[in-house]
């Protein structure tokens, strides 16, 4: 009997504010993400989402909250609501925010930065998750400006397949730009992905599975702002030996740095969102995963990102990794 499979989409989603260029979030994105998130058949089991703001100016300015204190996850969750209501559906997921940082004017809350991660409780279970307190893996090149740096966290989730109680992680993260006040920023000529910063994320990032996971199946989600075959890639495959889902379906050849845009930015495209995994998870297959531009795409247009979006199976003896 074969083992049944899992679904996981990660989507850096702009803060919903793609139709403004990022500068405040509106409700149609919104409303858009969610119809297309609900349009996945089969529906995915959890949902990792990068640039989600908790409550600020630039959520709230163009789209005003419908209660006192809402948050952005939350008012996402609520057009979610209203695409399954009205397609006669139960709405499956419960969310979880994950804070990051929070830019003040003194009192005066101009935007916030987070992870969001939705769990199908019709599939799945929640055994423990690091909402209070996600991981700070934030590399701060130059100390002087550490506090003006964006924080950068990973989300991690314990989950328990709920036909058969067998466990297993999420991890979803979001590491830094490549740092400017390096000698190698100026040295390369493709940047991202060659930050020493960034190398120093996906270390800590490494020793974060270590530490949770401990040998269980994992699965590691987000926007890496590092593209295949850079040293931040090349570390997380080769010397933390984390397999590449898009890679060992096909998809992409690692050794690429083009081919698969999974952002864009005016007429830049970019590799940058990435589904890895340890030992006890088999990638499946990526259906529906589409390169940033196409327009055949439900999702084209809804963000300067485009979802990854795969099924797995969690079979096997899992073993620890190594950091």
């Amino acid at each position: 009997m074969s083992e049944p499979s899992l679904r996981i989409v990660s989507y850096n989603v702009r803060y919903f504010g793609h139709a403004l260029r990022g500068l405040a979030s509106t409700q149609g994105p919104k409303r858009r993400v969610s119809a297309a998130l609900a349009a996945l058949d089969p529906l995915p089991d959890v949902v990792c989402l990068q640039e989600v703001e908790t409550s600020s100016f630039r959520s709230s300015v163009a789209d005003r909250r419908k209660v006192p204190g809402e948050t952005q996850l939350q008012a996402f969750m609520g057009r979610m609501e209203e695409i399954f209501a009205a397609q006669g559906r139960e709405m499956p997921y419960d969310a979880f925010y994950f804070r990051a940082h929070h830019y003040k004017l003194w009192d005066f809350s101009l935007y916030t930065t987070g992870l969001a991660v939705l769990v199908n409780r019709k599939t799945l279970r929640v055994d423990r998750h690091n909402v209070d307190a996600p991981s700070q893996i934030t590399h701060h090149h130059v100390q002087r400006l550490k506090e003006r740096k964006q924080s950068r966290i990973c989300a991690h989730m314990r989950l328990l397949r709920a036909s058969d109680g067998r466990p297993f992680h999420v991890f979803n993260t979001h590491l830094s730009l490549p740092t400017p006040f390096a000698r190698e920023f100026w040295a390369t000529k493709d940047k991202m992905g060659c930050g020493v910063n960034q190398l120093h994320e996906a270390r800590k990032l490494v020793a974060l599975l270590t530490e949770h996971a401990q040998g269980e199946p994992f699965v590691v989600t987000g926007d890496f702002n590092s593209p295949p075959a850079s040293p931040v890639f090349r570390y997380l495959c080769e010397e933390a030996q984390l397999t590449c889902a898009q890679a060992i379906v096909g998809q992409i050849n690692p050794t690429a740095i083009r081919g698969f845009p999974t952002a864009g930015f005016m007429h830049l495209r970019m590799h940058l969102d990435h589904l890895f995994s340890g030992s006890g998870v088999r990638w499946l297959d990526m259906a529906e995963t589409r390169p940033f531009g196409d327009v055949g795409s439900r999702f084209h247009g809804l963000s300067d990102h485009m979802p990854l979006i795969a099924r797995f199976t969690l079979e096997g003896p899992a073993q620890a990794l190594t950091a």
